[in-house]
């Protein structure tokens, strides 16, 4: 799995690559869409992340937004692969925390590679509410998009990384000592070089 500014950053790379008839704001607001798990408690990961029969690049008849949540899901399979190939999990600190470690390290890495995160943070803080099938309400739906707008809103540090994960119920218990370990993976050259390979070969 990726964290939020990571999807954000491949999905921008994916609809530059491959030009399409997608909303491209749909699309990134379908991407970052499965991990509103993280507050809403009642679903769960198979609820989420295994909604699609198979894991591609295929968007055929699906709307801009559903297929921006499947492309979440092949990131996250896609991602591991690429960290699996380069060995990353045997490297210290990088399997912290179910990753989540590495996951917002990756986000601190890639974040100047888009360069529209105003209007972004903007459209996650006025988001159209889209029906998921998940018994997720409007208020919860804009909950997440503005935790997502004010965590987007500048490049992370280690404030806006602690302020994200207490915000999320499954993670606030491990805020402190995640940013401990994420200061660790900063003063790992071969972390960092294969955090940015995910970055060249996901798409």
């Amino acid at each position: 799995m990726a964290s939020q500014v990571s999807h954000i950053i491949y999905a921008k790379r994916y609809l530059e690559k491959y030009p399409s008839n997608l909303d491209r704001d749909e699309f990134i607001l379908g991407t970052v869409f499965p991990d509103i798990r993280n507050i809403a408690e009642h679903v769960s990961r198979r609820d989420s992340h295994m909604r699609f029969p198979s894991v591609d690049l295929n968007f055929s008849k699906l709307d801009s937004f559903h297929a921006g949540w499947k492309f979440h899901l092949y990131c996250d399979m896609k991602r591991d692969e690429i960290l699996n190939k380069y060995n990353f999990y045997e490297l210290k600190n990088t399997a912290d925390f179910s990753g989540n470690a590495a996951k917002l390290f990756e986000d601190e890495l890639v974040y100047s590679e888009y360069d529209n995160w105003e209007k972004l943070v903007c459209f996650f803080n006025h988001p159209p509410y889209i029906e998921s099938n998940l018994r997720i309400d409007e208020e919860t739906f804009d909950l997440w998009y503005a935790i997502v707008a004010k965590y987007i809103e500048k490049k992370p540090d280690d404030r806006s990384m602690k302020i994200f994960l207490i915000k999320q119920p499954t993670r606030f218990r491990d805020a402190d000592a995640a940013i401990q370990s994420i200061s660790k993976l900063r003063g790992n050259k071969k972390a960092r070089e294969i955090l940015l390979k995910v970055r060249e070969e996901i798409v």
